[in-house]
């Protein structure tokens, strides 16, 4: 009998942004996750130095999830027309409708905006938003 090969882990999602810390700390508050040590944001006047390169966003028990890249330019997709797709996207899940319309509230709180609506599906209501940044995200109840 051979042994499974051997697998790598999925660690965390990188996403590519024009504000490293802008982006990040939308997911932060969205989903209730906290930074790397060190990649916290600095007290203000003080250079963010972290937040023009490279942010990590863990669970609170640290088990990594996010991470951040500043890059110089990047186009928004445009989806649902396809002239810049979306290339990946999250899924995230919440358990009713009314979870659904409270997370609606939140997201556009922070910045997101409302893509596409589909909440009033009896088989599957759905909301798509793009975060700050222009990366679309699903929201599911489940």
């Amino acid at each position: 009998m051979t042994a499974d090969p051997a697998r790598p882990r999925l660690c965390q999602v990188v996403i590519d942004t024009t504000d490293a810390r802008a982006t990040a700390e939308f997911w932060r508050q969205l989903l209730g996750l906290v930074y790397r040590p060190g990649h916290e944001p600095p007290p203000t006047g003080v250079d963010d130095r972290a937040g023009r390169d490279w942010l990590n966003l863990f669970e609170p028990d640290g088990t990594p999830r996010l991470a951040f890249q500043q890059v110089p330019s990047l186009e928004p997709t445009t989806w649902p027309d396809h002239a810049v797709p979306q290339q990946l996207h999250l899924d995230l899940l919440v358990d009713s409708v009314a979870e659904l319309d409270a997370v609606h509230q939140r997201v556009l709180t922070l910045g997101g905006a409302l893509r596409f609506d589909r909440s009033d599906d009896p088989d599957e209501p759905l909301r798509v938003y793009t975060d700050p940044a222009g990366h679309t995200f699903c929201v599911f109840v489940g």
